[in-house]
């Protein structure tokens, strides 16, 4: 091929490649619309600090929604993440502020509450056989349940230290958003580069013929739910950290519904077996952006949590009626 022949192909390529990307994305067209939308109707949506509070509030639902992504494309589910979530924020709140532990302390006391979660979630569903459905919809209840047994009082006043978890900022980035770049790229390394990637899609496709072709059907998506729960406790010492309080009762109320909706509304779909981490990280983003926007225009909350929901049911559908991704 010739230089010339060169300078008149790549622009194909690529023009062929971006057809390709928001073919299989079609939210990317969505997500672009919305922002002008609320751009030319509020005239500060795209305003720095503004993208930076988006940034910030999505980052726990990113947190989150990477390895649930994951667990869906294996074909389970994990209901219970909200009060994972909010267990994960009063462990790691009760040890600084109440016990005044390092926030290292804090946060590891956090993970293992949520990896303990985790735990009981993949054993019940992976090992077995229960649906994935209805334990951790009874996980959900129980884990708040629970949550408001050993901490009946609200939680504040974790001090400076366990602060730095959710206000620091690294190279001019709030600590949260790098937390959620890093887990991003980990689930997207992990889905793209190794064997264990390659078999979580397998696995959502047909179980067992990925069993018969010697693919650990049980130890893979086990390994899924304990790392989900460890992310929502991670989120939740996020958030304790963010907002220096944490309540037994409310906290991440709600949230197991908005990340589920990051992740349809992303292409993962529910069936198992698709999706992409790109995907998730455009679920998110539209998500913090439609709460942001519609917050912006003083939009009632419960006409919020109707377009939330209308999401929900729009993401489903895309996912059934775009290409495959991931396989």
């Amino acid at each position: 091929m010739t230089t010339a022949d060169r300078v008149l192909t790549r622009p194909r390529l690529i023009a062929t490649g971006g057809l390709t990307t928001v073919r299989r994305n079609p939210l990317l067209v969505v997500l672009v619309a919305m922002v002008l939308v609320f751009q030319l109707t509020t005239g500060s949506f795209l305003d720095p600090a503004n993208l930076g509070g988006i940034a910030t509030d999505a980052a726990t639902l990113a947190i989150v929604a990477v390895p649930l992504a994951l667990l869906v494309i294996s074909g389970y589910l994990d209901l219970s993440v909200g009060s994972t979530l909010a267990l994960g924020g009063l462990v790691a709140g009760w040890l600084a502020g109440q016990h005044h532990q390092s926030p290292a302390v804090a946060l590891l006391g956090a993970l293992a509450a949520g990896a303990v979660v985790g735990a009981v979630n993949g054993v019940l569903c992976c090992y077995f056989g229960l649906s994935a459905f209805i334990v951790t919809l009874g996980m959900l209840t129980a884990v708040r349940g629970l949550a408001q047994q050993l901490f009946p009082l609200p939680l504040s006043g974790f001090g400076s230290g366990f602060a730095w978890i959710g206000g620091a900022r690294i190279a001019g980035i709030a600590a949260p958003v790098v937390i959620a770049a890093l887990v991003l790229a980990a689930g997207a390394l992990f889905l793209a580069f190794t064997p264990a990637g390659r078999h979580v899609f397998a696995i959502g496709v047909n179980r067992e013929a990925a069993h018969l072709s010697g693919i650990q059907i049980r130890r893979t998506p086990f390994a899924l739910f304990v790392v989900t729960g460890v992310a929502a406790a991670l989120a939740g010492a996020v958030k304790a950290s963010v907002l220096d309080s944490v309540v037994a009762g409310t906290s991440g109320s709600g949230f197991e519904l908005a990340v589920l909706t990051a992740v349809l509304v992303g292409g993962v779909a529910l069936t198992g077996g698709s999706g992409s981490i790109f995907g998730v990280l455009l679920g998110v983003l539209f998500l913090g952006g439609l709460q942001n926007g519609l917050t912006l225009l003083n939009v009632p909350t419960f006409w919020q949590q109707m377009a939330q929901g209308v999401a929900l049911v729009a993401g489903a559908a895309l996912a059934y009626f775009a290409p495959r991704t991931g396989r």
